[in-house]
């Protein structure tokens, strides 16, 4: 079975990354959709984001990144390429609540896909890409939070725009 794991991404941090570990190893394939949400201000463009997870998913086998099509919604990426599930990571309470009604409305709109929705765990409960945005904008130390891939282009961001 094929699952789609649809995100903003900006940045991936290691739990995304974590949570896509754990989806590979539930399904046949997985395909990180790196979407752009219109309630974000992103860092980094959509094509960035893409390049950074395809990077950070590589070592995956069955695991690649896509952009979806301009005005597509998730559910209609997911019937495109064929995937019966959607993933999604929750990390506490708030987050649960957001998804389950996402999940809801999706399951309206097609109820052949099904939404998964996986806890995080251990160190990256907590751990937000907005969160790993504050702490870059102050030159903290990111290592344990992203992968190196990722680090290196805060950094580079960082040094632009010299805030």
């Amino acid at each position: 079975m094929k699952a789609i794991f649809p995100g903003s991404f900006d940045p991936i941090t290691n739990g995304h990354l974590a949570l896509i570990k754990r989806a590979a190893a539930i399904f046949d394939e997985v395909i990180v959709v790196v979407a752009n949400n219109k309630g974000k201000h992103n860092l980094f463009s959509q094509q960035e984001r893409l390049r950074l997870v395809t990077a950070a998913v590589a070592s995956l086998a069955n695991v690649r990144a896509i952009c979806p099509r301009k005005r597509e919604l998730t559910v209609q990426v997911a019937r495109r390429l064929g995937a019966g599930v959607i993933v999604r990571g929750v990390r506490n309470e708030t987050d649960f609540s957001f998804e389950q009604s996402i999940a809801a409305v999706n399951r309206e709109l097609a109820k052949d896909i099904e939404t998964i929705l996986l806890p995080s765990q251990g160190p990256f409960q907590q751990l937000s890409s907005t969160l790993v945005r504050e702490i870059a904008s102050y030159g903290g130390d990111l290592s344990t939070l992203v992968p190196p891939v990722v680090q290196a282009a805060l950094n580079k961001q960082e040094q632009e725009t010299g805030d």
